[in-house]
C-alpha cells in the first residue's frame, strides 16, 4: 500500500469467506462490513512499596469484535448453510479476508479474520408498503483474531 495524502474510499472492497470443501468461497458482493476491531484489556497493578501513588497498566488478554456482513438477498444459501452447519455441531472455522481496493481497483490493504465462525444470521425486514427498499440479510461473525496488512 502506497502512502498518500488522501485516504482511501470505503466503497470498493471484496470479502473472501475462506475455504469450504477445499475451494475458495465468495458468496456474492456485500454492501457493508462493520465491526473490524480488536481490544486489549489491561490489569491494574501496584506494588505495596511503589514510590508513586498510582497503578500501572499491564497488558492482559485481547478480544476481537464481532464483524457484520450485509448484502442484498440474492438466493444464495451458503451463508445460512454455514450457520446451520455450525448450530448442528459441524464446526467450520474459516479465514475470512476483507480486501480494500483503490479507485483503480488495485488491492491496497486487507483485514484477515482468523478462525471466523458464524454467530448470527438476520433475514430481511419485509414490508408491504412498496417503498422500493432492497431486501437485506446480515451475517455476524466471531473470530479469534483480526490482522491488518498492507498489500
Amino acid at each position: 500500500m502506497a502512502t498518500r495524502d488522501n485516504p482511501y474510499s470505503a466503497f470498493k472492497f471484496m470479502v473472501k469467506l475462506g475455504q469450504a470443501g477445499g475451494e475458495e468461497t465468495i458468496a456474492g458482493g456485500f454492501s457493508d462490513v462493520s465491526g473490524l476491531g480488536n481490544e486489549v484489556k489491561y490489569a491494574e497493578y501496584r506494588n505495596g512499596n511503589d514510590k508513586e501513588n498510582h497503578v500501572r497498566k499491564v497488558a492482559n488478554t485481547n478480544s476481537t469484535d464481532d464483524v457484520t456482513l450485509k448484502r442484498g438477498v440474492i438466493g444464495d444459501l451458503r451463508l445460512f448453510e454455514w450457520l446451520q452447519a455450525t448450530r448442528e455441531g459441524r464446526f467450520d472455522p474459516r479465514t475470512v479476508q476483507v480486501i480494500l481496493h483503490d479507485e483503480a481497483g488495485a488491492p491496497v490493504c486487507a483485514w484477515t479474520l482468523k478462525f471466523a465462525q458464524p454467530k448470527k444470521w438476520v433475514g430481511p425486514t419485509l414490508a408491504g408498503k412498496g417503498g422500493g427498499e432492497v431486501a437485506m440479510e446480515e451475517l455476524h461473525l466471531v473470530a479469534e483474531r483480526v490482522d491488518f496488512e498492507s498489500l
